[in-house]
């Protein structure tokens, strides 16, 4: 089961949905714990910079999703959208010694922390871009910033120590 929140106009949505389970058009999500029936009729293509046909519950919509994933618009208009991989605190991969590795492969976007900085658990370190979305990399652990061993722009593996943190 993965978890997103996405956030439309200011308003967050937890969205739970089974990746990869049944292919084809219909399936089931989760929205703030209540079972919701989508189905895209045209579900072999992604909705990527183009009228979607989406049908919510038995109600048909037409929208248009921002290929870079920032917008989506409907007849009513154009609307911020922010996607969060919420599973990601459940994969944090860190060694308990301060190490705080790369959870997915991908790229870093921002670095939020300095060696010789303090820092409280759950601080954010780094931006890391996944999947167009933009994941949040936090402190393990109260302690200093010993090392920074990436910077903006650069690509990671899975598993590859991002900060060190004493």
């Amino acid at each position: 089961m993965s978890r997103l929140a996405v956030t439309i106009e200011g308003q967050t949505f937890e969205i739970e949905l089974e990746l990869g389970s049944q292919p084809g058009p219909g399936f089931t999500v989760l929205v703030d714990g209540t079972p919701v029936e989508v189905v895209l009729p045209d579900w072999a293509s992604p909705p990527n910079g183009k009228d979607t046909l989406i049908i919510v519950d038995g109600r048909p919509y037409e929208v248009t999703v921002d290929p870079e994933l920032r917008w989506v618009k409907s007849s009513q208009g154009i609307y911020p959208l922010e996607l969060r991989d919420l599973e990601l605190k459940a994969l944090q991969v860190h060694a308990g010694d301060g190490r705080v590795k790369a959870p997915i492969p991908g790229q870093i976007v921002l670095v939020l922390v300095s060696p010789g900085q303090l820092v409280r658990a759950g601080q954010p370190l780094l931006v890391l871009e996944a999947m167009k979305m933009e994941n949040e990399i936090r402190a393990p652990l109260d302690g200093l910033v010993k090392a920074v061993n990436v910077s903006a722009g650069q690509v990671v593996p899975l598993g590859q120590v991002l900060v060190e943190i004493e």
